[in-house]
């Protein structure tokens, strides 16, 4: 089956979204920081089962091809994408859905989950967490300059978009989430984890160099029923590293 790529006007931007699959079972892709469908998962867009699934991976406001506008961080972005995310599914005309929510993507994953319960179906989410410590900013800080980054991952960010829109967007992402480190506890969404209902499942890499295995420990413990499952060579992109190992796990989740 082929993928196809549109638009749709939704809160007053247009998102850009990828489609693949004709399963009755909708699963929406939320990506992390900068990440788009393209750049995030293209193995799940390729490779997840498309008789038993129809998969949608979105751009959010700002990022990927859902540009103009320029992507911002005020303090509710999180709270946008999540309404963004969930309208556009809607407008899409799926009554029902699930999510999987990488990084940045699982927050708003927990948020919408949360937050319009009778639309979500089931939930999975890897690398995210619900709260922002002192040493998630001195993580989030050694990411600041894009210079510094690896070429493999710069590359298609910069081909995407332009050397200048994504160091300036990714200064301006560590400056958003690093804010949160100020709220108590250093809360995101910490309050909102036990109004999940849906099946729920985590993923965490013991080695993600980005988040630290306490906040996927801490998101199970307080989603009452879910699921956790521990990667021990899995880093921070383990669903595009391990995509196979990572697809059949969710799709066995999701049946």
């Amino acid at each position: 089956t082929s993928i196809t790529s549109a638009k749709i006007q939704v809160n007053g931007v247009h998102l850009h979204y990828q489609q693949t699959g004709e399963g009755s079972h909708a699963v929406l892709l939320l990506p992390g920081m900068l990440g788009s469908g393209q750049t995030d998962f293209g193995p799940q867009l390729k490779s997840m089962n498309k008789q038993l699934f129809t998969v949608v991976a979105w751009d959010p406001r700002g990022y990927g091809k859902s540009i103009p506008p320029s992507r911002d961080f005020p303090p509710d972005f999180f709270e946008r994408d999540a309404k963004d995310a969930v309208d556009l599914m809607q407008a899409l005309k799926f009554k029902k859905f699930s999510l999987l929510g990488w990084s940045d993507g699982g927050i708003t994953a927990l948020i919408a989950a949360a937050k319009y319960p009778d639309l979500i179906h089931k939930l999975v989410v890897w690398g995210a967490n619900a709260s922002v410590t002192q040493e998630d900013v001195r993580i989030y800080n050694g990411i600041r300059d894009v210079s510094k980054w690896s070429e493999k991952v710069k590359k298609p960010l910069e081909e995407l978009y332009g050397h200048k829109y994504f160091a300036e967007t990714c200064e301006a992402w560590v400056d958003g989430i690093s804010h949160f480190a100020e709220n108590s506890d250093g809360n995101i969404c910490q309050q909102l984890l036990p109004d999940i209902k849906c099946p729920t499942f985590i993923i965490h890499g013991e080695k993600d160099p980005l988040v630290p295995q306490a906040h996927a420990e801490y998101i199970h413990k307080h989603i009452k029923g879910s699921r956790l499952l521990l990667m021990p060579e899995g880093k921070h992109n383990l669903h595009l590293r391990f995509a196979e190992d990572f697809n059949r796990e969710v799709e066995n989740f999701l049946r």
